[in-house]
C-alpha cells in the first residue's frame, strides 16, 4: 500500500470531456483520484442537483475505470458566500447539498473557498455572519462524515493557515481542519515577509489534506508548475511531517492544447518529490538512489 494519495483537479482537464474521459486520462497520467470542482458557474452548481441516475451514472464510469472521486473544491460559495446577509440561505442550501452529494459519491474532503465575502465589502458583521454558519456546515458534516477543509485563498481575509486557524479553533470541531494551497501560501509569505513553512506548521493537527500549485508574485492562476516560485520540495516535506498524506495538483486547462503534457508533468513532477519523501521517512534509498545502484 502506497503511503499517499494523489489526486488531479478536474479543472486540468478540458471542460468538455466526458467523465470516463477525464478518469481514464488521471489514471494513464499516474493518479490515485480526481478531484469534483463544484464551482461558481451554473453549469457546475448544478450537479449538487443530480438525481440518482446521474449519481449512478457517474459512480459506474468511476468502478469501469478504476478510479474514484475523492475530494470536492466547492468554490461555489465565492458567488455565494456564507457571510453575505443576502445570499446566505442559498450558501448553506449549496453547503447542505454538497454534503449529501460527498456521502452519496464517497467523497473524503470537501474543500470550502476562504471567503466571507467575495463580491462585496467584508465587516465585523460578514464575519460574524460567516462563523455562525460555518458552525452549521460543520455540523452538517458531522453527520455524514465529511472532513471540510479551508483552502488558502488569495485574499487578505483567509490567505494564511494561521488566520485559517482562527475560524477553525472558534468553530472547535473534528470535521472542520485547513486544506492549503502552497502557491497562495508562497505569495502571502512573500507579501508579510514571514516563513511559509512556519505558517504551514501553524495548523499542525488540523491539516487534511494539501492543494499543490504554482504560483509567481502576485498571480495567483495558470503558471505551468516548474516555472514559478513555489518551493515544492519543502513545502510538501513539512507536510509530510506534519502528517499530511493527501496530495491534489491544482492547474488549469487554459484552452491551449497542451493540457495532457500538463497533467503528465505535474504527476511525474509532484510522485517524485512524494516517492523521495516516503522512501526516506522508511529509512530506504529514494527511487534515484535505486537506479543509481542498479537497483
Amino acid at each position: 500500500m502506497k503511503g499517499y494519495s494523489i489526486g488531479l483537479y478536474e479543472k486540468a482537464l478540458p471542460a468538455e470531456m466526458p467523465w470516463w474521459q477525464k478518469l481514464r486520462t488521471a489514471k494513464e497520467a499516474g493518479y490515485d483520484y480526481l478531484e469534483m470542482s463544484i464551482d461558481e458557474s451554473d453549469s457546475r452548481l448544478a450537479r449538487l442537483d443530480w438525481n440518482d441516475t446521474d449519481i449512478d451514472a457517474l459512480l459506474q464510469d468511476c468502478e469501469r475505470e478504476n478510479l474514484p472521486i475523492r475530494s470536492m473544491c466547492l468554490s461555489g460559495h465565492r458567488k455565494y458566500p456564507m457571510g453575505s446577509a443576502a445570499r446566505a440561505e442559498k450558501s448553506m442550501d449549496i453547503m447542505r447539498k454538497a454534503i449529501c452529494l460527498a456521502d452519496r459519491m464517497g467523497i473524503r474532503i470537501i474543500q470550502l473557498a476562504g471567503y466571507d465575502v467575495y463580491y462585496e465589502t467584508g465587516s465585523a458583521e460578514t464575519r460574524e455572519r460567516f462563523l455562525e454558519n460555518l458552525k452549521k456546515a460543520a455540523d452538517m458534516a458531522a453527520s455524514r462524515g465529511i472532513m471540510l477543509g479551508f483552502e488558502t485563498m488569495e485574499t487578505p481575509f483567509m490567505d494564511t493557515v494561521w488566520k485559517s486557524m482562527f475560524y477553525v479553533q472558534a468553530v472547535d470541531s473534528p470535521w472542520l481542519g485547513v486544506y492549503p494551497d502552497t502557491g497562495n501560501l508562497t505569495n502571502a509569505a512573500l507579501l508579510y515577509g514571514t516563513d511559509v513553512l512556519e505558517d504551514l506548521k501553524s495548523g499542525q493537527g488540523h491539516l487534511c489534506a494539501l492543494h499543490l500549485k504554482e504560483t509567481i508574485p502576485g498571480h495567483y492562476r495558470e503558471i505551468p508548475f516548474g516555472t514559478g516560485h513555489v518551493d515544492f520540495e519543502a513545502m510538501i516535506g513539512c507536510a509530510w511531517d506534519l502528517g499530511i498524506r493527501r496530495f491534489v495538483t491544482e492547474l488549469w486547462d487554459t484552452g491551449t492544447g497542451d493540457w495532457k503534457a500538463a497533467v503528465d508533468e505535474a504527476c511525474r513532477m509532484m510522485t517524485g518529490i512524494l516517492d523521495r519523501k516516503e522512501a526516506g521517512s522508511k529509512g530506504l534509498p529514494g527511487p534515484e538512489d535505486t537506479a543509481a545502484q542498479g537497483g
